[in-house]
């Protein structure tokens, strides 16, 4: 029997996929988390050293989800995984999260990112930043409304004027000298605090910068060569993700050092202030600019897709499981989306707070359903042991064990270190919560699909 015309379909290349996943995790993030990472570690090796390890990490977790979505292909991704692990209650807690915290809040970060930035090049008044933030959601809602080709057509543009800027900011830190490095201020310390707990910070800032690959399990469903296929368009993206990192910060190293990282409040600008002067400043305006663009278009793109999923789940909420099949996209998800993300912009506007309280806000919900993604992963294999798993985990269950445990240290580590943000983000969630037991009580909830 054909496809119906309102279901996605396998239209995405595994080339299409990478550059989706490079797109929304290699953004803004990297000029903004080395400072922090580099104040909270004891020397270069250890400075290097984290990076690695949040790759070998989100290689671990990639592995998980490499199986999940091979064996449950479906347009919501972990939203879908965790409805047939723990029921749809608790799936719709975490599409409420995505909504109200963890994707929306990205997108409005993100915006505000490129629109700091693009007022140094070109500003537009008191509020320059909320009108450029506002103007770039809007346009890039827009542009993946008119279709996934549109969408993918103009990530590759954006990824490819993006990996020129980082090429000149590679090139410019194997150029310099580094016994000419930069130091900003010689009065402080690059560690704060004791060891432990300030390498437990700095990876809280790593593995942020590396959020975004599990977007990937959204778009399982449309992959032209099959769900089978996910791990390597994973892998491949995370090894990639990890050298550019590396190459990213040896260049800080070489030219700022690892003090001049640490006590520098926009260390993109000071490095390349401290070489190519003025002109320096502008260009690494114009990649941040990039940067965001980039992840903020792959945001919304796999954002409305958790969306779409609920929509299909929840009768009251049906408007947003519509599919339209001749733009590829899921219109009306990325249209309330696109009105949440520009709320919480006008929200920034009157209380802005800085790139640190961010992750105070969204952290402990991000690890909280990271964990509860690598449990279902275990409840699956009981619950569904003949479906058919086109990929399994190597070495299980060590494999998903060890991601389990990684995940409850970094929820741990990320509510030590959070302060009003967290108690904010656990009254979303309860509000999300008597939302659920709102519907269930007034709608009859979709049969369970496990496919």
């Amino acid at each position: 029997m054909p496809e119906p015309i309102s279901a996605p379909k396998p239209i995405l290349r595994q080339i299409d996929a990478i550059v989706l996943i490079i797109g929304i995790v290699v953004g803004a993030g990297i000029f903004r988390a080395p400072s922090v990472v580099a104040s909270n570690t004891p020397s270069e090796y250890w400075f290097l050293g984290v990076w690695v390890l949040g790759g070998v990490i989100s290689i671990i977790g990639a592995l998980c989800y490499s199986e999940l979505s091979s064996s449950f292909p479906n347009a919501g991704g972990d939203y879908h995984f965790l409805k047939l692990a723990f029921g749809k209650r608790f799936s719709f807690l975490f599409a409420w999260s995505r909504i109200t915290i963890t994707q929306t809040g990205s997108i409005a970060i993100l915006a505000y990112i490129a629109g700091d930035y693009l007022t140094q090049l070109m500003p537009l008044g008191a509020f320059s930043s909320t009108y450029y933030a506002l103007t770039i959601i809007i346009i890039l809602s827009l542009i993946n409304i008119l279709g996934i080709q549109f969408g993918t057509s103009i990530q590759k543009l954006l990824i490819s004027m993006q990996f020129i800027g980082i090429f000149i900011i590679v090139l410019l830190g194997v150029l310099n000298d580094p016994a000419t490095s930069v130091s900003i201020s010689e009065n402080s310390s690059p560690l704060n605090g004791s060891p432990t707990a300030s390498i437990s910070l700095a990876l809280i800032f790593v593995l942020l910068t590396f959020g975004g690959w599990n977007e990937a399990a959204y778009i399982s469903s449309e992959l032209k060569s099959g769900s089978k296929k996910m791990t390597l368009v994973l892998v491949a993206s995370i090894v990639l993700i990890t050298s550019i990192y590396l190459l990213i910060n040896i260049s800080f190293l070489r030219v700022l050092g690892l003090e001049g990282i640490a006590n520098s409040e926009a260390v993109g600008v000071d490095m390349m202030s401290a070489t190519l002067g003025d002109r320096g400043v502008v260009l690494i305006g114009l990649l941040v600019v990039l940067s965001a663009l980039s992840s903020l278009n792959t945001t919304i793109f796999t954002g409305a897709r958790s969306n779409y999923a609920l929509g299909r789940d929840f009768k009251t909420l049906s408007f947003l499981g519509k599919w339209n099949g001749s733009k590829s996209a899921p219109i009306n998800s990325l249209i309330v989306q696109g009105v949440i993300a520009i709320i919480l912009v006008l929200f920034g506007a009157l209380t802005r707070s800085g790139f640190e309280s961010m992750v105070d806000f969204t952290a402990p919900v991000f690890w909280f359903f990271f964990l509860s993604t690598g449990v279902s992963l275990l409840i699956l294999r009981k619950k569904h042991p003949n479906i058919k798993r086109p990929f399994k985990v190597p070495l299980y269950p060590l494999t998903p064990v060890l991601f389990i445990a990684f995940c409850s240290y970094m929820l741990y580590s990320s509510l030590s270190f959070t302060g009003i943000g967290s108690l904010v983000s656990v009254a979303i969630l309860f509000t999300g919560w008597l939302f659920s037991l709102i519907f269930g009580k007034k709608k009859k909830l979709v049969k369970n699909e496990i496919v």
